[in-house]
């Protein structure tokens, strides 16, 4: 039998870790405002949050809680601190990672934003949180045929979901069009165009959820790309040659029955709106020997635009895209070496490039970073402002003696807000840069005294 101290202790210990490895409940949210903008299938949740401590000794970190399905969908969440009203506001990034606490009721997920500087007893602070979803949109129907819309369903909480009591909060969605078939319906509920208001509602306990339900039309492209690879090949002879490889899938709603190029070119506003037969790439400035093939060749139905500042490249596949179809293809170009590595105080060199997908609106499943750096590379580290799974390969290419160093990045869940530049160090002994054209000297040297001694041979034969 257990002494009654022993045991008294042991639970009180127990009751002081699970209060430890829970969010403060000593905070509160003094108002929460929620904008859910569903005019893509990439959903971007705008969060702004007045968070107040009602404790007596200060706190570092908000947190802000998910449920396990927005976790599996979830791309990216970024949190900043404001300050100011209307032109005069500013904003200070906060870190954001996921928080090592147990899991909430239901399975809720949390993370954590780590204040500038401790929210002492009484204050209060101000927090614009941004978080994307991908493949949240459920089509509805599944299948379509050539002449209808595309109708999804989105599901969600009118109640924000919040591991704090939620004094004052109101949530915003905005939906591509008017035509919204049905929609769950809470006191009080306003819709207004295109935009469905849920609230004011006052003073919910933690980890409050209404589930609502939207069934409404969405005719973008549901442009997916399930994998792509890019390579990025360094030559220290002036040139970074790009080379990207897509596997591309329309991801909204199956096309039923057969396809009708003459209807879908005669009536192109009344059939197959939800189809898109081009894609719009943003490529870096001063791009050169651009090309865009597939499996059997070169396309030429693409359109370059470049200038000084930016580079656009319209691709049109070879047939339009309905929900379930699939394109794969290459693009490629060239860039010069000058505006894109550059030489650190300490001797290395760099690649400074973008990460991410250059198709404009895209979601991608897996997403593939391959830096190809010179022969002779060594001592490759990567700095990324957000976390990649990362290996080093071998790759071998013309008069190639030990192999070039490819660093290789792998990305889950890549959307275009992670179009954000990276960099790639390395060191480098630039004798390694004569040993191509020795190898070249030495081939065409010893090709010139074997053919010299060839023909001695011969001529001796016949004489």
């Amino acid at each position: 039998m257990v002494p009654q101290p022993l045991l008294t202790l042991f639970l009180f210990l127990s009751l002081l870790s699970i209060v430890n490895s829970s969010p403060s409940q000593h905070l509160q949210i003094a108002n929460a405002e929620r904008r859910i903008d569903l005019t893509s299938h990439i959903i971007k949740v705008y969060l702004t949050l007045k968070v107040e401590n009602l404790g007596t000794s200060p706190t570092s970190e908000v947190h802000i809680a998910f449920s396990p399905t927005e976790v599996e969908h979830l791309a990216i969440v970024r949190a900043a601190a404001t300050s100011g009203k209307r032109k005069k506001k500013t904003y200070v990034p906060l870190d954001v990672k996921s928080a090592e606490l147990p899991d909430g009721p239901n399975g809720t997920k949390f993370f954590s934003i780590t204040l500038l500087t401790p929210l002492s007893k009484g204050e209060t602070t101000t927090l614009e949180v941004l978080y994307i979803l991908t493949h949240s949109l459920e089509p509805f129907p599944v299948e379509i045929s050539q002449s209808e819309s595309q109708l999804v369903y989105f599901r969600d909480s009118a109640i924000l979901l919040s591991p704090y009591h939620v004094k004052q909060q109101t949530t915003f969605i905005k939906t591509p069009s008017t035509r919204v078939e049905s929609f769950t319906v809470m006191d009080p509920t306003k819709r207004a165009g295109t935009e469905l208001k849920y609230g004011p509602y006052e003073n919910h306990p933690p980890y409050s959820y209404s589930p609502v339900l939207i069934h409404f039309e969405n005719n973008n492209a549901f442009a997916v790309v399930e994998e792509l690879e890019r390579e990025i090949e360094i030559s220290h002879w002036g040139s970074v040659q790009v080379t990207e490889r897509y596997s591309l899938v329309h991801a909204g709603a199956r096309h039923k029955g057969v396809f009708s190029r003459v209807e879908y070119q005669t009536k192109p506003g009344g059939t197959g709106v939800s189809s898109f037969k081009h894609l719009l790439a943003k490529l870096p400035p001063r791009v050169h020997s651009v090309y865009y093939r597939d499996g059997i060749g070169n396309i030429s139905s693409s359109h370059l635009r470049t200038d000084s500042w930016k580079s656009e490249l319209e691709i049109e596949p070879r047939y339009p895209l309905f929900g379930g179809w699939k394109s794969t293809f290459v693009i490629g170009y060239g860039l010069p070496l000058q505006d894109f590595l550059f030489e650190s105080p300490d001797g290395r060199r760099y690649l400074n490039f973008t990460f991410g997908c250059p198709l404009v609106e895209t979601v991608v499943d897996k997403l593939i970073v391959k830096v190809v750096l010179p022969e002779g590379s060594k001592d490759p580290t990567v700095e990324i402002p957000f976390e990649v799974k990362q290996h080093l390969e071998i790759k071998y290419s013309y008069l190639d003696v030990v192999g070039r160093t490819v660093v290789v990045l792998e990305k889950r869940n890549a959307v275009p807000e992670h179009n954000t530049p990276f960099q790639v160090y390395y060191r480098f002994n630039p004798i390694f840069m004569l040993a191509e054209p020795l190898m070249l000297v030495s081939a065409f040297f010893l090709f010139f005294v074997a053919s010299v001694a060839y023909l001695h041979i011969d001529l001796s034969i016949r004489k």
